[in-house]
């Protein structure tokens, strides 16, 4: 059995852990709690002033006008998507990492799929900005086939998001895969199963927790980015540019905005805990 832990181990682990929590409470959660706070206020319209007086006529507006449950919907479907998109996108790719190529292709391939992640992200955006322009690269490989790309707009802001945050999803899919032992992948081919079935019966079921720990990531940068639909976007309005123009304008409403993707993130959360997918973090 292991031993007890003693006063002296128990004091070092408080020492270590103490700076990071209190930061952690102090600059996330308090300002987190002093944003939301804030939404209860009210802005004077002639001024602009932030006026501290009680009420909940932010919420009310931000449930009642149509645009914005528009913009909310829009900026939870994106974020699915791209969700949905980048899982698709890693299994295979990850499957191929773990399982097919070898030991000294495992490490520059992951080196590769790290690559993007040093680049930065406005860099990454413009770039996509111009392939997905009119004259872009897209656009030009489409042509021969009678098509034309994107252009700007919702589906760019897809492509986009999915492109910068697949490293995090192909990450823990790979981690899951290749703890995965091989001698269940044996026994099922013993058992007589065929590729697809061992997919589905064995694999899935084991890299389940690491896919939906990836979308941990995937949805929540999605929901709350606000720079790739200004750059890629067109005329398409999300929770993040809306909330960044409220700022300036009335911080209480932008605070009742950012309400939004904190719930939605906290019910993610509490969904996938459930299925295990934090321990794979």
């Amino acid at each position: 059995m292991p031993a007890a832990p003693t006063p002296g181990s128990r004091l070092r682990l408080t020492a270590l852990l103490a700076p990071p929590l209190l930061w952690l409470t102090l600059a996330y959660l308090g300002s987190l709690a002093i944003l939301l706070l804030s939404a209860f206020w009210a802005t004077d319209s002639f001024t602009s002033d932030v006026v501290h007086t009680w009420n909940t006529d932010n919420f009310h507006e931000l449930l009642t006008t149509p645009v914005y449950r528009t913009i909310a919907l829009r900026t939870l479907s994106i974020a699915v998507a791209v969700t949905v998109i980048d899982a698709l996108v890693a299994l295979p790719m990850a499957f191929c990492m773990a399982r097919v190529a070898g030991r000294r292709w495992r490490r520059p391939l992951l080196v590769a799929v790290l690559t993007p992640l040093w680049a930065g992200y406005l860099v990454k955006a413009y770039a996509w900005r111009v392939m997905l322009g009119e004259d872009g690269v897209v656009g030009a490989a489409l042509a021969p086939f009678g098509l034309h790309g994107p252009g700007y707009g919702t589906t760019a802001v897809v492509i986009v998001l999915a492109y910068l945050w697949l490293p995090y999803m192909i990450l823990p899919v790979y981690a899951a895969l290749e703890r995965l032992p091989e001698r269940m992948l044996e026994a099922s081919a013993d058992l007589g199963a065929g590729a697809w079935r061992t997919l589905r019966s064995v694999v899935l079921p084991a890299v389940r927790p690491a896919v939906l720990a990836g979308s941990v990531f995937t949805f929540s940068l999605s929901l709350g980015d606000y720079l790739t639909v200004q750059i890629v976007g067109g005329k398409t309005q999300l929770l993040g540019n809306v909330i960044a123009s409220q700022v300036t304008l009335d911080l209480p409403m932008a605070a009742a905005l950012s309400a939004v993707p904190v719930v939605l993130i906290v019910c993610y959360l509490a969904a996938v805990r459930r299925a295990g997918a934090l321990d794979s973090l």
